[in-house]
């Protein structure tokens, strides 16, 4: 699994990049049209909002944008809510890198695969979504709990952890790996150029489907 995928490194959020406490330009989009790699969201059988939530870069690297995620339906919560029943579906989309040099270079990050998309989209639900009976003061306790659970089940994709699914990208089948838990499901597995993720809750993860996005502007309107 790469580098990439661990928590860490730079992460450019929808108000902009953030760089030494800076705050980068306002415009959304900025960080989403710096990558080089195509974007993809549900397809157009997806009717309802759609809404932009955060690009980044790995852990050791610096400018260029790995991986990002867009969200459909309702924003998740940003803060615990007792009875949250928000529904969403959100499409994680990392950057196909090979091996190469750490920026400082004093290492060699892996290549990204499919577990990387995996492991950013479980821990994306785990920040999602946590037990409402739970004390905000053990919260942080059961995410690390939690976290190193998805990292182990994202770096074993054949494993029983997870079944097979197939679905649309780009109108053609694709396989790709599922699983569901209490908080709700993570999939993941391979798209023309890219890596794909998604996570969700209150949406069915077996009518959905994936393709580019011909123009980003549609997840800037309200």
């Amino acid at each position: 699994m790469d580098a990439t995928s661990q928590a860490g490194g730079t992460t450019a959020t929808a108000g902009g990049p953030v760089v030494g406490g800076q705050a980068g330009p306002a415009d959304p989009l900025v960080p989403y049209l710096s990558a080089d790699f195509p974007w993809y969201g549900l397809d157009e059988g997806w009717s309802g909002r759609r809404f932009l939530m955060q690009a980044g870069a790995g852990p050791r690297t610096v400018g260029d944008v790995d991986y990002g995620s867009l969200g459909h339906g309702e924003e998740p919560a940003r803060q615990y809510e007792p009875r949250d029943v928000r529904k969403f579906a959100v499409v994680v989309t990392v950057a196909r890198r090979d091996s190469r040099r750490s920026a400082d270079n004093t290492g060699t990050l892996e290549a990204t695969s499919a577990s990387s998309a995996a492991w950013l989209a479980g821990s994306g639900l785990l920040a999602a979504t946590w037990p409402g009976q739970l004390d905000r003061a053990l919260r942080q306790d059961w995410l690390d709990q939690q976290s190193s659970l998805a990292w182990d089940l994202a770096d074993d994709l054949a494993g029983p952890g997870w079944s097979p699914l197939s679905l649309p990208v780009d109108g053609s089948p694709q396989p790709f790996r599922y699983r569901e838990s209490e908080y709700g499901w993570v999939l993941a597995g391979e798209a023309p150029g890219v890596l794909l993720g998604a996570y969700g809750r209150g949406v069915s993860a077996y009518g959905i489907g994936f393709s580019t996005v011909p123009d980003l502007a549609d997840y800037t309107r309200p």
